[in-house]
């Protein structure tokens, strides 16, 4: 059985959702505030990065992209990757933009200590305004880029929508994106109600 390490409200919420479509069991093992679970992580992933995934075999794999292709890849019947080998490209091609532009930035805002060698709230304050500006924009491009890799409402979602609806929700994104992008904000919220992930983001985010 796969065994997820997450905590609600983060990351690990698109890789749930990913289970989900495989329609393969899972445990979810919440890391928040228990000591034993997050021990258990340290262990498989010295960074203590959610979402880590471990797989039937006791293997590990880390890294959002990561952890999806391989999903899309070993069920391929679960729609996460297209078939079609140029679609598919294309979509691994989005899964990384948004790991290394828009994941990359929210690390920024939640902890820009991380990121100075001398953290004066003045520097904390500007680091974090400019990455926030950074990643509105970095989605503004993706919506530009890769309106034409997401789901219609016949489909089913992929590793790119999911990721995407995951993702936006942080940092002030999707309230950005309704002004700037609403044919992409739009498309979000129909993410946000398939029946299949909509329990998984309500058990991330409650209304």
């Amino acid at each position: 059985m796969y065994q997820l390490y997450g905590h609600q409200n983060s990351g690990a919420a698109a890789i749930e959702a990913a289970l989900e479509l495989c329609a393969i069991p899972y445990r979810f093992i919440n890391v928040a505030g228990a000591a034993e679970a997050t021990h258990a992580l340290e262990k498989l992933n010295p960074l203590k990065q959610i979402p880590t995934l471990e797989l039937p075999d006791g293997s590990i794999l880390t890294e959002s992209a990561a952890i999806l292709i391989h999903l899309g890849l070993t069920f391929p019947s679960s729609g996460l990757l297209p078939d079609d080998p140029a679609e598919r490209d294309q979509a691994i091609r989005g899964l990384v933009y948004i790991v290394s532009n828009c994941y990359a930035a929210i690390g920024i805002i939640d902890y820009p200590e991380r990121w100075l060698a001398e953290a004066d709230e003045s520097s904390r304050e500007n680091l974090m305004a400019g990455a926030r500006a950074r990643l509105h924009w970095s989605w503004e491009v993706f919506a530009d880029q890769f309106s034409g890799e997401l789901y219609l409402n016949d489909e089913t979602p992929g590793a790119l929508d999911v990721l995407a609806a995951v993702v936006t929700r942080w940092a002030g994104t999707r309230e950005h994106l309704r002004s700037t992008r609403p044919g992409f904000f739009a498309w979000l919220t129909r993410i946000d109600r398939h029946p299949t992930l909509a329990p998984v983001f309500a058990r991330h985010w409650p209304a």
